[in-house]
């Protein structure tokens, strides 16, 4: 509960501030160009501080970690609660990114070590239940907070929770024991923080704009992938006792064929969920709030089979756990691409993304686990950080991705590449000339979806090779696996 509570303020804290964004813009009388910093910024520091999470939870202990992340967040929620203008709430929100970057990482490294291999498929599903539903609560919560209370309090009320996940993780958590101190890869540090915020800079940037051909979108971008590429050669030099990242842990197949099929689903799921609420606002012209109704069978679905998931995970092994869920996402997803039209029935969108939501719970965690199951005690914080990384930049990606292809679309059915984010006005509108407008745009959204199930189909690959058996027991005294290689000294 602990980790969960930190894990759900975290996680809502970004989708309920993106419903905020057009209401913050008129406030404060900024640019939505401007107040989109709001959002980026926090992502951006995210990106920055994630890399150095793993080398600080074995320098100062995991408890201590945690419990200085949170703080971060709560001081940083508290003060853009009482932001004056656009330039102090962005400021604000990349100390709140800065705390929000390490629970996570920090959070699930907790968890892993304290279950050990037998049990980590059931402890991952539960700390995926708020990353399955923070996206769907999310808006729903912001849009009721910012019409009905204040946008002030999409930050306030994060300050109760942390305050509880604060006194409850100094009293429930595990006492650190102090391990003999890691030299910080700086080199690592200096390539990977500023590389990984470069790189989704420039992708969110692209994907906003619509042109990843411009000059303000393509430095960052190439910036990026240039200096992640030389980390990754930089951590896998033999030279480079102590990575910032061990990139040898994805030598092991389980670890290399989980990060295979994370990255190909979260690039096609979550770019394609994020498109979903624009075609509720924009061709069904539903308000945020009612938006974001329509999207919780999705998480209704999830809740029903991540407990299941998670015990089958442990019982028979991921591999097989993975593949159902997958087939079951690429149902959902493919009923939902065929029947995303103008006047599509609300029940029927309903009932595939119930079904997705089925497969959903099936996947994603228990994918987590695949990679989680095979490390000792001492490997889980390096491998939780470079996860975690991995899951941000391919949903950068996929979002970057899902976007341009929307936007291509659009633009083939003689729209404008802003069309995804613009809604018509009727009132300008001849009404026979605005049902045609929406059902060229529903037909964008579906050619769009079925390029994302395409996508998606290709995450079978690397999730065939994931482990199929349960995973071998812990020595409780050593705290390794049975069958881990014995360490040499």
């Amino acid at each position: 509960m602990v980790v969960v509570l930190g894990a759900v303020m975290s996680i809502l804290d970004v989708t309920v501030v993106n419903v905020a964004l057009k209401h913050l813009s008129e406030d404060f009388d900024a640019p939505l160009e401007t107040i989109q910093w709001v959002a980026t910024g926090y992502t951006l520091a995210l990106a920055t501080v994630i890399p150095v999470t793993g080398w600080a939870s074995a320098r100062f202990g995991t408890k201590r970690l945690y419990m200085l992340s949170i703080a971060l967040f709560v001081i940083g929620s508290a003060l853009a609660g009482t932001a004056w203008n656009a330039e102090s709430l962005i400021l604000f929100r990349v100390l709140q990114g800065l705390g929000g970057g390490m629970i996570m990482p920090a959070g699930m490294t907790i968890l892993t070590q304290a279950a050990g291999p037998q049990r980590v498929g059931q402890v991952m599903s539960i700390v995926g239940i708020p990353m399955l539903l923070g996206p769907i609560t999310g808006p729903i919560l912001g849009g009721w907070l910012v019409d009905d209370v204040s946008w002030r309090w999409i930050f306030y009320i994060n300050v109760p929770i942390g305050v509880v996940s604060l006194v409850l993780a100094a009293r429930i958590l595990k006492r650190d024991e102090p391990q003999p101190a890691e030299r910080l890869d700086f080199l690592g540090l200096l390539l990977l923080s500023p590389g990984l915020a470069a790189l989704i800079y420039g992708l969110a940037t692209g994907a906003e704009k619509s042109d990843f051909g411009r000059t303000d979108v393509l430095i960052p971008t190439v910036v990026g992938a240039v200096l992640s590429i030389a980390f990754v050669l930089h951590a896998l030099s033999r030279r480079n006792a102590n990575p910032l990242i061990d990139l040898r842990l994805f030598k092991r197949r389980s670890v290399a064929a989980a990060s295979g099929t994370m990255v190909l689903f979260a690039c096609a799921f979550f770019g394609a969920m994020l498109i979903l609420p624009l075609y509720y606002q924009t061709v069904r012209q539903e308000t945020a709030f009612a938006a974001g109704l329509l999207l919780a069978p999705q998480g209704f679905g999830a809740m029903v089979t991540m407990p299941i998931g998670g015990k089958l995970t442990d019982r028979v092994g991921p591999g097989r756990v993975v593949l159902i869920g997958l087939a079951v996402v690429v149902l959902g997803v493919a009923g939902f691409a065929s029947q995303l039209t103008v006047d599509a029935s609300y029940w029927a969108l309903g009932a595939a993304l119930f079904v997705m939501g089925l497969g959903m719970g099936m996947t994603m965690m228990p994918t987590m686990s695949a990679a989680m199951q095979s490390l000792t005690h001492d490997e889980v914080p390096r491998a939780s950080t470079a996860l975690n990384i991995i899951q941000q930049v391919a949903g950068s990606i996929g979002t970057a991705f899902i976007a341009v292809l929307l936007a291509s679309e659009l633009e083939k059915r003689g729209l404008s590449s802003g069309g995804a984010a613009q809604t018509p006005a009727p009132a300008q509108i001849p009404p026979e000339a605005l049902a045609k407008i929406f059902e060229r745009m529903a037909d964008a959204f579906q050619t769009t979806y079925w390029w994302s199930l395409a996508l998606l189909t290709l995450a079978f690959l690397p999730a065939l090779v994931l482990p199929r058996r349960k995973p071998a027991p812990v020595d409780a005294a050593e705290g390794t696996r049975v069958d881990a290689p014995m360490p040499m000294h």
